[in-house]
């Protein structure tokens, strides 16, 4: 939905020598994507029951449907996943319920240590203002504040064929 981030994909896209790629501003979870005919479809941080149905329907057998998602653990020091966390179980679920055979399914997870509560908040503090809005913010400095140390970026990596 965000057309400046569109145009970075297109532009990282170009660097990388791929002509072939169209990238729509739009809603993914909403708008259909048949009148694109596409060989692939792929998600990068937004996924959704609604968004692999769409794929589906759009895919033809053996094309490709490949995303990147938020997995629960994504900052799990704040108590609160993203709406659009989706763990290996989930995932492998509902691709199946959509028509897929998964490929691949990992997670690309990553945890930050810290010696202390600062070093945790300036991990953060790009963060703050938007948990400071959903409430993420008073969990996480409660976490370091109770001796937690850590913060944890994880991601869902999938590649899944349609059936």
């Amino acid at each position: 939905r965000d057309a400046r981030l569109i145009e970075e994909a297109r532009r990282a896209a170009a660097a990388a020598g791929l002509a072939n790629a169209r990238f729509v501003v739009g809603d993914v979870e909403v708008e259909e994507y048949a009148p694109f005919k596409p060989e692939m479809v792929v998600a990068h941080l937004c996924m959704s029951e609604a968004i692999a149905q769409r794929a589906a329907r759009v895919l033809g057998p053996g094309r490709v449907f490949a995303f990147v998602a938020l997995h629960p653990d994504q900052w799990k020091e704040t108590g609160r996943p993203s709406r659009f966390a989706l763990g290996e179980v989930g995932a492998k679920r509902l691709l199946k319920k959509c028509g897929f055979t998964v490929e691949h399914c990992a997670v690309d997870r990553e945890v930050t240590a810290f010696e202390s509560v600062e070093q945790g908040l300036a991990a953060a503090v790009g963060l703050e203002e938007r948990w400071r809005q959903d409430g993420r913010w008073f969990r996480y400095v409660k976490f370091l504040e109770e001796g937690g140390r850590t913060l944890t970026h994880a991601h869902l990596v999938v590649k899944a064929r349609k059936a």
